[in-house]
């Protein structure tokens, strides 16, 4: 390598290193905190028992949800709520409209996750609640969901992980995350090789990261797990 590109290299790191860390993980954590909360009432609608019209009609309409968001891209969705959206009078600002895009996202497939997680739990666990005198509410806040959610960690960790990455699509909507700041950079040296590399290495540090913790808490929650 050239003076020159070791140069460019040197110069482009800060950069994209700092779109990252303002932008694609708080995007990506963000999304993910508000696409966890959609996830655990969607999940909780296709479990509970359906039992009045009203809910059989919220039942259908998680499930359209879940199979619409399932069943389209991301970068379209992306598109429709950034793009989209102000032609029927409504304009967000970048970041939110890939905040709502991503957050929605996470929601349909983190439900599956969830409402597997809780599925698998042994139907004793609700008698065993039932029995010692809680209510069916009490019984999956303080018996069913703590296991659900130890269960899930694993599946729910790879998604973080995969959403960091998908970040990098928000720069098609003009969020300046690590991916729309190396496109800057090449714009102006026109090195796509040698920084688009770097941002690939950025990632894959972030994502090394990530999973490392994916790992510490996976072993700390495994040591509660009965043999």
């Amino acid at each position: 390598m050239t003076p020159e590109r070791a140069q460019i290299v040197i110069d482009s790191f800060w950069p994209m290193l700092k779109a990252g860390i303002y932008y694609s993980i708080p995007l990506a954590l963000i999304s993910f905190a508000i696409g966890m909360i959609i996830a655990l009432g969607v999940a909780l609608i296709r479990i509970v028992p359906r039992a009045s019209l009203w809910h059989r009609v919220i039942y259908r309409l998680a499930r359209i949800y879940v199979s619409a968001i399932r069943g389209t891209p991301m970068l379209v969705q992306l598109f429709i709520i950034f793009y989209g959206l102000p032609s029927i009078g409504v304009k967000l600002d970048p970041f939110p409209s890939a905040t709502i895009a991503f957050s929605l996202n996470i929601g349909a497939y983190a439900s599956e996750t969830v409402r597997a997680a809780i599925l698998s739990i042994p139907k004793g666990q609700w008698e065993a609640g039932a029995t010692v005198g809680l209510s069916y509410l009490q019984t999956f806040r303080h018996v069913i969901l703590p296991q659900a959610l130890r269960v899930s960690v694993p599946p729910l960790s790879n998604t973080f992980i995969s959403l960091v990455k998908d970040t990098s699509l928000a720069s098609l909507v003009l969020v300046t995350e690590l991916f729309k700041q190396a496109q800057i950079i090449t714009a102006r040296n026109y090195e796509f090789m040698l920084v688009y590399t770097e941002a690939a290495v950025i990632y894959w540090c972030i994502c090394l990261f990530l999973t490392f913790i994916q790992g510490r808490v996976e072993m700390r929650l495994d040591r509660y797990v009965a043999r």
